[in-house]
């Protein structure tokens, strides 16, 4: 291939990669929550509009409550040690929530290791796995599920499309409709042929 077919790959892979960018597919080095993070996720009971309904509520009170106990905290051991000893407290939020509305639904709250699945926010890619967070599960946890990330506090954060809103705004939206892990796949291989194509043409120039 002579320098000018060089040059206008190049030029069409950029072009590709911009367009991937603009269309919300990212790589996954375009993350705001840091490796050393503690998550909050709350699991309504169902979909049903009543059901959502006492999840909402649920979260506004629980995560005014943590934001306060961990406002002024700087590291995640502190942050982990403050959340686990007011687990009995969050109980007690969840259960006065539940009595207030006149509901008898069974729910648990747990600390630890928590499955997540693959989001993508906006420009932002999240990955499957497990993470350290605080699971509320309200009566039998099928419907659609809220979370963000209690520490560093990140609630105030819109994960629909990565920007920042007013903390005293609207409650955190809900989460939108997990978008296919294909697509992700397919721009972690772009990149990675983007990232050879670019060594290659520079151990020739070299």
């Amino acid at each position: 291939m002579n320098q000018r077919g060089l040059i206008n790959l190049l030029i069409s892979f950029f072009i590709l990669a911009s367009s991937l960018q603009g269309s919300g597919v990212v790589t996954a080095n375009q993350q705001i929550i840091p490796d050393e993070a503690i998550r909050l996720r709350i699991l309504a009971n169902s979909n049903s509009e009543e059901d959502q309904s006492v999840k909402r509520r649920i979260r506004d009170e629980v995560n005014e409550s943590i934001n306060a106990w961990v406002a002024d905290l700087t590291s995640i051991e502190d942050s982990r040690h403050v959340i686990k000893s007011h687990l009995n407290e969050i109980e007690a939020i969840v259960k006065k929530e539940l009595e207030l509305i006149g509901s008898r639904e069974s729910f648990s709250v747990s600390f630890g290791e928590v499955g997540f699945p693959t989001k993508l926010y906006g420009d932002f890619v999240y990955p499957a796995g497990d993470y350290e967070a605080v699971l509320i599960t309200i009566g039998e946890g099928l419907g659609d599920n809220w979370w963000c990330v209690l520490f560093p506090p990140l609630c105030f954060l819109d994960f629909s499309n990565g920007d920042a809103v007013q903390a005293e705004s609207e409650a955190p939206v809900e989460e939108p409709v997990e978008e296919p892990a294909e697509d992700v796949e397919v721009d972690f291989f772009l990149v990675k042929v983007f990232d050879t194509i670019v060594d290659w043409v520079k151990g020739i120039f070299s």
